[in-house]
């Protein structure tokens, strides 16, 4: 069976498993309560190691962050792209599943709900504030650049239906693809798993207020 490429969403960020086809109704929906937890910000003071944050190297990522709020998907860098990734490392996760039609950026019918409880989680009060990396990623299968280009156009999908039903700003959802160059499992680099959407909450103020 021909497979399609997928892209994964991303602060700490949630990472969101696709494939393409029609997603199983409901059993891979994860709901948006458990989204919400996921993503809940840490202590502004402090790692989960416990030692002190510092706020030289917060403000160093706030700036960075401002540097790529409204660019579009596919100006990033290479080292832009690395440099999401390294921030994003530390940040809050969680995987869902978000299935496209093949070889498209169209969310498939069976995945609308998934990117609703998303939606409903991003929106919550608790979030406000918050900047959100969504991440595209792709198994290892078809070119570089062909997954990359897919991987882009899949993570600016998901901005694009979040900002238009969820009033979220889009100013607060940074875009970024990875292609195939970092997958979920590099032991299996065609495995399905690797075809994701990461969301990452990449602010930490939300805990501050």
């Amino acid at each position: 069976m021909t497979r399609s490429h997928s892209l994964s969403l991303l602060t700490i960020g949630a990472a969101l498993s696709m494939t393409a086809g029609v997603a199983l109704a409901g059993s891979d929906t994860v709901p948006a309560a458990q989204i919400l937890n996921a993503l809940k910000p840490k202590s502004a003071t402090r790692s989960l190691s416990g030692a002190q944050v510092d706020p030289a190297a917060t403000a160093k990522e706030t700036s960075f962050l401002n540097t790529v709020r409204n660019r579009q998907t596919r100006s990033l860098s290479l080292g832009e792209r690395q440099e999401i990734a390294d921030i994003a490392a530390n940040k809050p996760k969680i995987d869902l599943e978000i299935h496209f039609d093949y070889n498209s950026a169209q969310i498939a019918k069976g995945s609308t709900q998934a990117v609703q409880e998303l939606g409903k989680a991003l929106s919550d009060a608790s979030m406000k504030g918050s900047t959100f990396v969504l991440a595209g990623h792709t198994d290892a299968i078809g070119s570089e650049a062909y997954n990359q280009d897919l991987s882009e156009r899949r993570a600016d999908t998901i901005k694009t239906y979040l900002v238009e039903h969820y009033g979220l700003n889009g100013s607060d959802l940074v875009t970024v693809g990875y292609g195939k160059t970092r997958p979920k499992d590099p032991n299996a680099p065609m495995d399905p798993t690797n075809r994701r959407v990461q969301v990452v909450n990449m602010d930490t103020k939300t805990a501050q207020q």
